[in-house]
């Protein structure tokens, strides 16, 4: 067993108008000692999302900011900018977040030089319908999982034909994979990876090929009964000696609805679609009353890490309704994942 420690909660809904229902699933990086949080703030009324900052020093907030960094500007965007993940890498911030049209999710990114200015980059997920990506299923190589198939039924039936293929949770690895941008997203129900030379490459018919052989670019599928429902990318993968550290979250289909858990897989330094380590349980579950009751009952989303003197700090959304974090020593869940192959 992983001594899992509660940090407790660190940021709560405010009276801004841009973050005054709730505060969930930031982004976090540490820079001078000081971590840097973007957080998805979410507007009362409408529930429009943007996305606040605000700094820590350890796990407590020292400064806040009274207005969003990012917030909907394009049409494909007006219903949210949601769920940030933010990594450096080669100088430069970048910034990754859902854009929601109130059909639509698809991912977009933002880069900034200094933590202050960020300059929208635009959407660079697939254009294209659940109709046809899984005709493109089809193709691979690889037979993928038939719950692919499944949910290209259940969200057309749900949503009609027109529904563009949902991406979300995505964000870069900090460090390039053979002299390559490698990307995690997330096409329901496992957790890929695509790998470029230039964003400007991911136009669709990128995406078409990238989609076609997908079965080749899968690191993880559910497979527990936590993940009965699908996983998705959490933190941006964390480098230690023995692999890249991932954690993720698995959302549980229960007889009293969907159980969102944490989750952590350790993955091979060249090939991360090489599974080294991975636990068979979560690595935590909604147990405290905040987490267990909220806007979205029953929800621990990580998206933010910081490693500390050894010690991995995890800030996840609770409950779609406030930023909670817990902590685990980084050499003990790292021997745990290896002792889980």
């Amino acid at each position: 067993m992983i001594n899992v420690k509660s940090e407790g909660i660190i940021l709560e809904s405010s009276e801004n108008g841009f973050d005054n229902q709730a505060v969930l699933n930031p982004a976090c990086i540490e820079m001078g000692g000081v971590t840097h949080m973007f957080y998805r703030a979410v507007r009362r009324g409408d529930m429009v999302s943007s996305i606040g900052y605000c700094q820590l020093e350890g796990n407590k907030v020292v400064k806040r900011s009274d207005k969003p960094v990012l917030f909907p500007e394009p049409d494909y965007e007006k219903m949210g900018v949601e769920d940030p993940r933010i990594v450096f890498l080669d100088g430069v911030y970048y910034l990754f977040y859902t854009v929601y049209d109130g059909k639509n999710a698809l991912f977009a990114y933002a880069t900034s030089a200094d933590l202050i200015r960020f300059t929208k980059r635009g959407v660079i997920s697939p254009r294209i319908t659940y109709a046809e990506a899984a005709r493109l299923f089809g193709f691979s190589k690889i037979k993928m999982m038939e719950r692919y198939f499944f949910f290209d039924s259940y969200i057309r039936d749900r949503e009609g034909d027109g529904i563009l293929l949902w991406e979300k949770d995505a964000f870069i690895f900090p460090k390039k994979i053979n002299n390559r941008f490698a990307l995690v997203h997330r096409v329901l129900p496992g957790i890929q990876v695509i790998y470029f030379d230039d964003f400007k490459q991911l136009t669709d018919d990128y995406w078409r090929d990238y989609l076609r052989n997908l079965g080749d670019y899968v690191m993880l599928d559910p497979e527990y009964k936590f993940e009965s429902r699908n996983i998705g990318g959490g933190c941006p993968p964390i480098e230690t000696k023995d692999g890249w550290l991932l954690i993720y979250h698995a959302v549980e289909d229960s007889r009293r609805g969907r159980i969102y858990h944490a989750a952590a897989a350790l993955l091979d330094l060249a090939d991360p679609t090489k599974v080294i380590g991975r636990l068979k349980t979560p690595l935590f579950s909604p147990t405290e009353p905040w987490e267990k009751q909220g806007d979205v009952n029953n929800v621990v989303f990580p998206t933010g890490a910081v490693v500390r003197e050894g010690r991995l700090t995890l800030y996840y959304g609770a409950a779609d309704k406030l930023i909670a974090a817990k902590s685990v020593d980084l050499e003990e869940l790292v021997g745990e994942l290896k002792n889980n192959p």
